[in-house]
């Protein structure tokens, strides 16, 4: 693994996290309650996969359909589970400034190693300025000691330009990654990077790895997709990282009509389809009203990953 790189950012910054870092999908019980023993199988899973960290409480593992009293279950439960093996991210999103920043400091003080928080939003009209989310940002920055990663994505309907995401970095010392998946991921990263320098230790993508490769070649050191592939994806930034480009993007397109079909067919559900195929969890259920995968849907991603021989579906056998 190559959670822990000699790539470095500004001073006073720690070796860059570089890699993949997979979000853990939630999972529940066909009553919806949830699968405490299916999460610590989740975990187990993606350790073995070789993962360089694991993301958790993100939207692809139904942040928003936990209770707060759930959401400090879990985080506790698998920070304890992983036990340092690799390091967490824990998701902090929330509306409210305090709260933002006190989900945050409880999570720095159970053992997470970085926070990702999307821009505050609510609804879809109600957002928040260039210089309220200054303000948001440092006052998170001050309740904690650990990275903010800023998640740049269509959900908050929050525009984020690559100069106001460089001033961000540049003005709070803790803001050290962003995870791109914004429209024009690639464009972006390549403007972000250029402008944010050393500021910047953590350029990363996500969005299922389905643009990996262009983010790669304008300058992300990691990816954080769902938890489907995360051996395959590992493999293809620690590649890349590495030089040997023709073979990251060769894995990369043969995998790709795999991703293309999970970020366009299937979402958040694909991951927890696949588990349940392979064994890792008991059910697939996802929360009300979320609904489940079409069973079409359901067949071809199983379909997909067993002409691929996927580790997710062999894993728990």
């Amino acid at each position: 693994m190559c959670a822990q790189t000699t790539a470095t950012g500004s001073a006073g910054h720690a070796p860059a996290l570089t890699g993949v870092f997979p979000i853990a999908p939630t999972p529940f019980h066909d009553d919806e309650s949830i699968d405490l023993d299916g999460q610590d199988r989740v975990i187990d899973y993606l350790i073995d996969a070789g993962v360089d960290g694991i993301c958790i409480l993100a939207n692809y593992a139904e942040q928003f359909a936990l209770t707060d009293e759930e959401r400090e279950q879990l985080q506790r439960r698998i920070l304890r589970r992983v036990d340092g093996r690799v390091p967490v991210i824990v998701t902090t999103s929330h509306y409210g400034t305090a709260i933002a920043a006190e989900r945050s400091r409880r999570a720095q003080d159970e053992g997470a190693a970085m926070v990702m928080i999307m821009p505050p939003y609510h609804g879809a009209t109600l957002r928040v300025g260039e210089g309220g989310l200054v303000d948001y940002f440092h006052a998170i920055a001050s309740a904690i000691d650990i990275p903010i990663m800023i998640q740049d994505a269509p959900m908050s309907g929050t525009p984020l330009s690559a100069a106001f995401l460089a001033r961000l970095a540049q003005e709070i010392p803790h803001v050290q990654y962003v995870k791109v998946e914004s429209a024009n991921a690639a464009a972006k990263l390549r403007q972000l990077i250029a402008l944010a320098g050393e500021n910047l230790p953590g350029p990363f993508d996500g969005e299922e790895s389905i643009t990996l490769i262009p983010d790669l070649e304008a300058g992300a050191t990691g990816t954080m997709p769902s938890a489907a592939i995360p051996d395959v994806l590992g493999g293809i930034v620690r590649d890349w990282l590495a030089g040997e480009h023709d073979r990251a993007t060769e894995t990369w397109e043969y995998w790709l009509p795999m991703i293309h079909y999970e970020n366009r067919q299937c979402n958040l559900r694909a991951t927890k389809v696949l588990m349940k195929e392979g064994g890792i969890i008991a059910s697939d259920r996802c929360r009300a009203p979320f609904g489940q995968l079409d069973p079409h849907l359901a067949a071809g991603i199983v379909a997909h990953a067993r002409r691929r021989d996927a580790l997710i579906l062999r894993w728990a056998r």
